[in-house]
């Protein structure tokens, strides 16, 4: 926990968190509040979802997004992005029918871009920020403050919205915008100007964060890894209410299973650090992956307890490989490439999981839930063994390599 109070006791670092904290409570209140909206407006539950997707779809774009990270300082990047969600979020106050939910839909896309550039522009400044032996300490109180909001917020903000409607939860979040803006102008960051860009088309640029993760022996497999864990943690996801009828319990006994896994995601964090130092990169992911795969297998067993114990489980395991594949983006990019390979990373890490939400969903009309459970635990599992071979590090092929160059 040493490390913990270093990471806290820096000025940048700490304003850093803070603004995950109070852009986070903002954000998670207008997710939960938004499907509610348009549900009480429309009275349907495709369009309700469509507030998730709107969000969501700009992650497919995020390689492009990205660049955007690396051709311009990231300080004053991430003030303007916030001052563009805040203002953005004050034309929700102007929705009060059904006609007028196109614009509540397009502030939600505009709001996931802005998002992936913020997350890109972070990433990379915060790279350049802390201490590198500190990145996976701030990458996991970072899960802490993110995960702790996702307990918190939703009630807030089904609070509000109970209370004072919509337009209340969005002015809300512009608040928060605006206070993670002032935040984010007081951080003592350093930076150039970045270099053009060299010559070879806005294509090339924008797939060398791809080819730089492709290429990376280190980055590859973790962020193959987090792919396909995503892709399953969304196939796990899609189950929970079939899990919760084998329980034999209402469907909002949903809200427990979450709040217990997030619980774990918290705990995470706070030992993610000191685990990363002594584990390594692969090794933490691999036992986070398999963690989670056995939870998810175990919940076939329809047993309240056990439920509960997997989701504490999921919620500890899950965050691993996701917290190890970004604190090794961060280590191994050079500055200038850092905003498109985070970009990149996030889009192959996540995008997986709407895949795997569509799947689940199919599969469990179709599929004994107990069944589904057993052997989708069984799978995951195996994805975990790639990353126990530790490949060479780069000095001692390095090295390697010179002594084959110049023989004795």
């Amino acid at each position: 926990m040493t490390t913990t109070w270093t990471v806290l006791r820096d000025h940048d670092a700490r304003l850093y968190l803070t603004g995950v904290v109070i852009s986070g409570f903002g954000t998670s209140a207008l997710w939960l509040a938004s499907g509610v909206w348009v549900k009480d407006l429309t009275g349907s539950d495709g369009l309700a979802a469509l507030c998730v997707l709107a969000l969501w779809a700009p992650t497919l774009a995020g390689p492009l997004l990205g660049t955007l990270a690396d051709r311009t300082r990231r300080k004053p990047l991430l003030i303007g992005a916030n001052l563009l969600l805040a203002a953005l979020l004050l034309t929700l106050l102007t929705v009060d029918s059904a006609d007028r939910l196109w614009l509540l839909f397009a502030v939600l896309f505009v709001y996931g871009a802005a998002g992936v550039v913020h997350d890109a522009a972070e990433s990379a400044l915060v790279a350049s920020a802390v201490p590198a032996p500190l990145l996976g300490d701030f990458n996991g109180l970072r899960m802490t403050a993110t995960e702790g909001m996702k307990l918190l917020a939703p009630l807030a903000g089904a609070g509000i919205y109970a209370a004072y409607g919509g337009a209340s939860v969005a002015l809300l979040d512009a608040l928060t915008f605006v206070v993670a803006t002032g935040l984010y102008a007081a951080l003592r960051v350093r930076e150039t100007r970045p270099p053009e860009p060299p010559s070879g088309g806005r294509r090339a640029r924008t797939a060398e964060g791809a080819r730089h993760l492709w290429s990376h022996p280190r980055l590859r497999p973790l962020v193959l890894a987090g792919g396909t864990t995503m892709l399953f943690a969304g196939l796990s996801g899609s189950l929970v209410y079939a899990v919760i009828d084998a329980l034999g319990h209402a469907p909002a006994y949903a809200g427990v299973l979450y709040a217990v896994q997030g619980a774990g995601s918290v705990a995470i964090g706070l030992l993610s650090g000191p685990a990363l130092r002594r584990l390594g990169e692969r090794r933490f992911a691999a036992y986070g992956i398999a963690v989670t795969a056995a939870a998810a297998g175990l919940r076939a067993i329809p047993s309240d307890p056990v439920a509960l114990v997997c989701s504490a489980a999921i919620g500890a395991g899950l965050p691993c490989v996701l917290i190890a594949a970004l604190t090794a983006v961060q280590r191994e990019t050079p500055d200038a490439l850092l905003g498109r390979t985070v970009a990149t990373a996030n889009t192959l890490v996540f995008a997986p999981n709407v895949i795997g939400l569509a799947m689940g969903a199919a599969l469990v009309e179709l599929v004994d839930v107990r069944l589904l459970l057993a052997t989708l635990g069984a799978v995951w599992l195996v994805t975990a063994l790639p990353l126990l071979h530790s490949p060479a590090s780069p000095s001692r092929t390095a090295a390697k390599s010179a002594s084959d160059a110049n023989p004795a």
